[in-house]
């Protein structure tokens, strides 16, 4: 052992406890000031009576006054650039493969969307479809899709986190069922996260290589690839990115657009 490791992890917890309690401390405050904030609302409403205003009915939002709009960067983006690509390629229909139902029921809007998901949703709106369906075993003919999309979804297959069963290869049974069911001349939107160390993170997601998704989908031609980066200041969505940006990343969202050739 060397000399301080085990002073370290004696220390480590109280360091874990230090800042639960730091973080309690904060949340006392701030509960404190929308205490104090209710009771000078109250006091501007006076006697209106539009609505009851009382304490029991409190929901207090305590952590939304910052100076900026947050936002899941690769939710946002990937689902604006899969919509951007879907209109693009102008389908007489689309199938998608469990991803954002924010994408779904959006491109839904303009055109026909079949939406499939191991988890099935009760979702209804006006062309669009929803069904169960288990991306290891897609109910399509082959090559039978010529509009297809599956975002940020394979990273997660077999490592259990929805209930799948557990399964190394997962992934790349996922992929083999994307390639099998698209058609030729057919598009594929293919959405997972890259950086230049690939790894699994169990039991959340596996981050992919530029190359290695390439080498996933060998056989089908790339027409795009565009990139959301780690850090905000290189930009939100990177349309066009190669593979030096994609391997710069640690956890970046890579935005694949797949045509399978003609026969």
């Amino acid at each position: 052992m060397l000399m301080g490791e085990g002073a370290a992890g004696v220390l480590g917890p109280f360091r874990a406890l230090a800042g639960k309690l730091l973080s309690l401390a904060g949340e006392l405050r701030a509960y404190r000031a929308f205490r104090q904030e209710f009771k000078r609302f109250s006091e501007l409403c006076g006697a209106a009576d539009r609505f009851q205003l009382e304490w029991r009915d409190r929901y207090p939002c305590l952590h939304d006054k910052t100076a900026n709009t947050g936002f899941d960067r690769h939710y946002v983006y990937h689902t604006a650039w899969g919509a951007r690509k879907v209109a693009q390629i102008r389908p007489q229909s689309h199938v998608d493969v469990s991803s954002s139902l924010h994408f779904c029921t959006l491109v839904s809007a303009f055109v026909p969307v079949r939406f499939y998901d191991y988890r099935p949703v009760d979702l209804r709106l006006s062309d669009l479809s929803c069904d169960a369906a288990d991306l290891l075993r897609l109910p399509f003919d082959d090559e039978s899709i010529a509009s297809l999309s599956c975002m940020h979804v394979v990273e997660h297959v077999g490592l259990g986190r929805y209930g799948d069963p557990l399964d190394p290869e997962g992934d790349l049974k996922a992929v083999a069922e994307l390639k099998r069911v698209l058609a030729p001349c057919g598009s594929l939107l293919f959405v997972v996260p890259v950086g230049g160390r690939p790894c699994c993170m169990f039991n959340a997601h596996r981050i992919y290589s530029y190359s290695q998704v390439l080498e996933l989908f060998h056989g089908l031609d790339l027409v795009e690839f565009s990139l959301v980066p780690d850090d905000p200041a290189a930009g939100g969505l990177v349309v066009d990115a190669g593979k030096a940006l994609a391997d710069a990343q640690t956890y970046g969202c890579g935005c694949f657009w797949f045509k399978k050739p003609a026969p």
